[in-house]
């Protein structure tokens, strides 16, 4: 029983990332190299926050909410933009369309990101003798942030890559990529210092995820249509 929720949880955190890479144009197009280099971008950027979360942040037994760590820790958060902002300008690519590029950085960046933070937890937890709710929603969680990887890769194309897009589009553009690049530091404050239960969290960041994703489309959809 043990061992077949360990493997339930597996498929629910990394099952999605194969799934999208198969079901979408991205395995046509053979984007499977891009995926892997942005996942070693991330690698190297998750190394940089590490460094400097150890370096500038005071190691606290509460579990209480501190604006100014947590102010910390979003400021140190925005390497993943820069990290992503590497992955998609200065990486090499094969000859792929930009909506390709931006979803196999996203899907990459986030299939690295659930590696590092969920597979150790879930091989040392999910297997124990004890069911437990926590891993299924480890798994969905996983979920929302290959939705919001992927978006935020969709909003840093149009700001980077994409150079005749509509002015008026500009500022909720930069408004959607703000609210996912902080998304961990408004998980945290809603964790912390609103009290919020972990399903109440993975809720709302499902709930986030998917409304990203349709503004997303929409505005890739927008600036992809001939201007007058």
């Amino acid at each position: 029983m043990t061992v077949f929720h360990f493997f339930n949880c597996a498929i629910l955190t990394f099952g999605p990332h194969a799934v999208y890479y198969s079901a979408t144009p991205l395995s046509e197009y053979d984007t499977l190299g891009t995926s892997i280099k942005a996942a070693l971008v991330y690698l190297g950027t998750a190394l940089v926050k590490l460094v400097c979360l150890a370096t500038f942040l005071n190691v606290s037994d509460s579990e209480s909410f501190d604006p100014y760590q947590e102010l910390l820790k979003a400021l140190i958060g925005f390497i993943d933009v820069a990290g992503l902002y590497f992955a998609l300008t200065q990486l090499t690519h094969r000859n792929i369309s930009q909506n390709h590029k931006f979803q196999a950085v996203g899907l990459g960046w986030a299939f690295a990101d659930s590696v590092l933070h969920r597979l150790a937890p879930l091989w040392l937890g999910a297997r124990g003798l004890e069911f437990t709710w926590d891993y299924v929603l480890q798994g969905l969680e996983a979920n929302a942030n290959l939705v919001l990887s992927i978006s935020l890769a969709a909003f840093g194309s149009l700001i980077w890559l994409r150079k005749n897009k509509p002015r008026t589009l500009v500022p909720l553009i930069y408004i959607c990529a703000g609210l996912v690049a902080t998304m961990p530091s408004i998980t945290s404050y809603l964790s912390r210092g609103w009290g919020w239960h972990f399903l109440d969290v993975v809720v709302f960041e499902l709930g986030t995820s998917l409304v990203m994703a349709l503004i997303s489309w929409w505005l890739v959809a927008q600036c992809q249509r001939p201007s007058a």
